[in-house]
């Protein structure tokens, strides 16, 4: 075993209950370059001794290499999970222990935990409420923003990933997936991409493309002491992890859309966006969700052509068309345009703009910018953290609004539709943004929201963990402001539920 390419013996050792001193059985997840053992409270995944295209883990110590980098990488989202590398070891009398003896192979150790917890599993069930949204944004937020920086190669990276997904297509035994839907999606994803190379390189020459996750689907996620918690990054090529932090983010919220939810992700796009501060870069967010279902589409199509069951390979290859449509249909790009949502605390402004979000605007839905996350972020704070009243005078309330105006317009020129979610009591304030609309070229609706002063105190008194902070004493003082005429803004009775109110909204929009 000089070369380490045989791991039979190490298998059949790894798979019995015996080796960890348990008497439950051994159970086995194996995948096309490891196996994962699980036993006991503890998993152990082995490299096998291949040699791909794409990787190479053919002898003991290639295999250590990327057993101590993924450990080393996975630490920087999931450290309390990622234990160890320890050694298969030969012993004296010829038997094998993990930890002991002359290395034969080595092993990833990890802390086990249920597999319901994997945030797959989760959305299954409909689990993914928005506070773990929330939370997993602000997770990846933090890693990008702690990810090392990989300077050049902004539109190039990019290329290489829309050839390679070309390539694999091409490869693909024949009628698995629609030639000529194929080659349309990479004609187009190329003509994208023309168009948005230079914003590309600048980002790149920004401080965009970073060492990411590379592999940041739903069952590479788990919930872990309650938080959200990435693991299972891409190891074993630093080049291919190294990306657009968005093309990052953009394998969530792909595998999000494409299940049918819509209103998580575009939850999880929005506060990652408001932690981060990303305008300009999401008119490559397209683009890049585009990418992330091609390459579910060559791959599910290439697992389709190994089943030998053929019904499964038939679900195979069902849902690699379904990635391929989704991969299209990810390109077009509706004409943006502005709705704001006006009121004053307590109405319900920021319940009815985020669940509009995701049905305005596309793939996504708009990008909903609200002014008590944008008054946080400006004094370096997080959302949830509150201002002292100092803090809101008239010179900064105008400050804050100038910063709205100036992001929704680098929003609407990246081609996305915009959400506004303030109190907009001022007729100056209304007039701004439908002036505002004008000049940028895009439509423009307003909804003005409307409920019983007693439902306004009762509803901003009952909050928790929210960006705004206002309280009952806020209300009173809005009563009392000179709202002016409205205009042709929609007026909406919200003393309702949420989903009456949206209910309403939709309605008015659609007429």
């Amino acid at each position: 075993m000089s070369n380490g390419d045989d791991q039979s013996e190490t298998i059949a050792f790894l798979g019995d209950p015996a080796t960890y001193g348990i008497d439950t059985p051994v159970q086995r997840i194996e995948t096309h370059a490891a196996i994962v053992f699980l036993a006991g409270d503890r998993v152990y995944k082995l490299k096998r001794a291949v040699r791909l295209p794409y990787l190479d883990f053919s002898t003991v110590a290639l295999r250590r290499e990327v057993c101590l980098r993924e450990l080393a990488l996975n630490r920087r989202t999931a450290p309390e999970i990622y234990l160890a590398v320890e050694p298969v070891g030969r012993q004296a009398d010829g038997s094998l222990a993990i930890g002991e003896g002359e290395p034969v192979d080595w092993l990833v150790v990890m802390r086990r935990f249920p597999a319901e917890c994997l945030f797959d599993a989760m959305a299954a069930k409909g689990l993914l409420g928005p506070a773990l949204v929330r939370d997993l944004a602000d997770a990846i937020a933090a890693f990008h923003e702690g990810a090392e920086i990989v300077t050049g190669g902004g539109a190039a990276r990019v290329r290489a990933v829309i050839e390679g997904n070309r390539t694999s297509m091409a490869a693909l035994p024949e009628g698995l997936l629609p030639a000529d839907a194929c080659e349309d999606l990479c004609r187009r994803s190329l003509a994208e991409l023309d168009r948005l190379a230079a914003l590309l390189d600048a980002r790149a020459a920004d401080g965009h493309v970073r060492h990411c996750h590379g592999d940041l689907h739903l069952a590479n996620i788990c919930l872990w002491h309650g938080h959200a918690t990435p693991f299972d990054c891409l190891e074993f090529d630093a080049e291919l992890a190294t990306t657009d932090v968005l093309y990052d983010l953009a394998f969530v919220l792909m595998d999000l859309w494409q299940r049918g939810l819509h209103g998580e992700a575009s939850l999880l796009f929005n506060r990652y966006c408001d932690m981060r501060g990303e305008s300009a870069g999401l008119a490559a967010l397209p683009l890049f969700l585009s990418m992330r279902a091609a390459v579910r589409a060559h791959v599910s199509a290439s697992s389709a052509a190994r089943q030998a069951d053929p019904a499964a390979g038939e679900r195979l290859r069902a849902a690699a068309c379904d990635y391929l449509d989704c991969a299209l249909g990810f390109l077009e790009r509706p004409k943006p345009q502005l709705l704001a949502v006006g009121g004053l605390s307590g109405t319900g402004k920021s319940t009815l703009a985020g669940g509009l979000a995701p049905l305005v605007g596309g793939v996504l839905g708009a990008r909903w910018l609200r002014t008590d996350v944008l008054r946080k972020r400006m004094a370096g704070i997080a959302p949830e953290e509150r201002l002292p009243a100092s803090s809101y005078t008239r010179e900064r309330s105008r400050e804050v609004y100038a910063r709205l105006m100036d992001e929704a317009a680098r929003v609407i020129a990246a081609g996305r539709s915009v959400i506004v979610d303030g109190v907009l009591a001022a007729p100056s304030e209304r007039a701004a943004l439908e002036d505002f609309a004008k000049a940028c070229g895009v439509d423009f609706t307003g909804i003005w929201l409307e409920a019983p002063a007693e439902v306004m105190r009762a509803r901003v008194d009952a909050r928790s963990a929210d960006a705004s902070d206002a309280d009952g004493g806020v209300v009173d003082i809005q009563l009392g402001y000179a709202l002016g005429a409205l205009g042709s803004w929609m007026r909406i009775d919200a003393g309702g539920s949420p989903a009456d109110v949206l209910a309403r909204a939709v309605d008015g929009l659609a007429g």
